[in-house]
C-alpha cells in the first residue's frame, strides 16, 4: 500500500505538469481513481472515498480498530462543528460535511437535529450539547469550536492510552503541543491575552499548559528548544508580534515535526506504528493534493507552491 503514496518524485511531476491529464494521471497511480474532472469538488470527493474505503480495510485487517479511531476522531469534531454553526445560522451545511470518521455524517446530522445522542461517546455527546449551549448563549462560534476542540484531543489522547502504545501516545502528545504552540503564536498575533490562551489550549501534550499560557510567544523558542517543535517554536517567535509577516513556514514547521515522528514508522515491520505512519501518510498526501492543485489553479508558480508543501512520509 505504502508503493501508492504521494512520493516527492510524483509530487513533482504534478508541480510540473503541462495538462490536466498528467496530473489526473498522478492521482490515479495514489488510488484515487480515473478523474476527469480536477475541481476542488470532484477531487474532494475521490479522497472522501478512498479515506472512506482505507478505514473500512483496515478496520476489519487491524486488531484492535481503535488505531483506526484515532485518525478519525477529528472528522466527526469536524462534522459537529459544521452541523451547529448550521443550526445557529439557518445554513444547510450538508455539503460540508465529509466522510472518514466513526460515525455516518448523514445518521449524525439526523441526531445532532433531534437531539438523540445516546449511540456515541459520552465525551462526544456531553462536547456537542455543550457547544451547542454556548453558541445560543454567545452566538459566538469561536468558542464552541474550542470546547470541540479541547473534547477531540480528550478522546484522541484517551484513545492512545488504551492502546497501551508508546508510540500513538507520543504522537497524540504531539500533536496536542503543535496545537497549543499555534495557539499561543496566533494569540500573540492578534493581540490576545493569556485568558483566551488559557481557555483555547488542548489537553494531552508534554509541554505544560501553563507554559503556553504564561510564557510570551517570542520567548517559546527557549521553552521548546529541547522539544521535537523547536524549529517550530523557533520560526514562531520569530512571527509572534503582530504583522511581523507570514507564518507559513511556523506552520509547515509544525506539521514537519508530526510527520518526522510519525517517519520513524518506516524502519520498524511489525506492531501499530507502521499503521499510523500510513494513516497519516495519507493525511499529509491529501494536504499536498488540496495545496498544488488549488496554487495550480491560482496561476502560482511551482516553486511558490514548494514553499507551501509539506515534508511527506515517503
Amino acid at each position: 500500500m505504502e508503493n501508492r503514496l504521494l512520493t516527492k518524485n510524483r509530487m513533482e511531476r504534478m508541480l510540473e505538469a503541462r495538462t490536466d491529464e498528467e496530473t489526473a494521471k498522478v492521482l490515479s497511480e495514489c488510488g484515487y481513481g480515473e478523474l476527469t474532472d480536477l475541481s476542488p469538488t470532484a477531487v474532494d470527493a475521490a479522497m472522501v472515498r478512498a479515506r472512506d474505503a482505507l478505514c473500512r480495510d483496515l478496520e476489519q485487517a487491524v486488531p484492535d480498530r481503535r488505531l483506526v479511531e484515532l485518525f478519525q476522531i477529528k472528522y466527526d469534531y469536524h462534522n459537529a462543528k459544521v452541523l451547529l454553526k448550521g443550526a445557529a445560522t439557518g445554513a444547510k451545511a450538508d455539503r460540508l460535511l465529509t466522510g472518514g470518521g466513526r460515525y455516518d455524517p448523514k445518521k449524525l446530522a439526523e441526531n445532532v437535529a433531534a437531539g438523540t445522542m445516546e449511540d456515541y461517546t459520552p465525551t462526544f455527546r456531553a462536547a456537542v450539547a455543550e457547544a451547542a449551549e454556548v453558541l445560543k448563549e454567545t452566538g459566538d462560534p469561536q468558542k464552541a469550536d474550542i470546547r470541540l476542540d479541547r473534547a477531540w484531543f480528550e478522546e484522541m489522547t484517551a484513545t492512545a492510552k488504551e492502546s497501551r502504545s508508546a508510540y500513538l501516545q507520543g504522537y497524540v502528545a504531539l500533536m496536542a503541543d503543535a496545537a497549543n504552540l499555534r495557539t499561543a503564536v496566533r494569540a500573540a498575533r492578534m493581540g490576545l491575552d493569556e485568558t483566551f490562551v488559557g481557555k483555547a489550549l488542548v489537553p494531552g501534550g508534554t509541554v505544560k499548559e501553563e507554559v503556553f499560557r504564561t510564557t510570551k510567544a517570542a520567548e517559546l523558542d527557549q521553552a521548546l528548544k529541547n522539544t521535537p517543535l523547536a524549529q517550530a517554536a523557533a520560526l514562531g517567535a520569530e512571527r509572534a508580534e503582530p504583522g511581523s509577516g507570514s507564518v507559513t513556514a511556523f506552520e509547515k514547521a509544525c506539521d514537519d515535526a508530526v510527520t518526522a515522528y510519525l517517519a520513524k514508522a518506516k524502519g520498524v515491520p511489525f506492531g501499530e506504528a507502521p499503521v499510523a505512519g500510513y494513516l497519516y501518510a495519507r493525511e499529509t498526501e491529501r494536504t499536498a493534493i488540496r495545496t498544488i492543485l488549488s496554487g495550480r489553479a491560482a496561476g502560482l508558480s511551482a516553486d511558490t507552491i514548494r514553499e507551501r508543501l509539506r515534508d511527506l512520509y515517503v
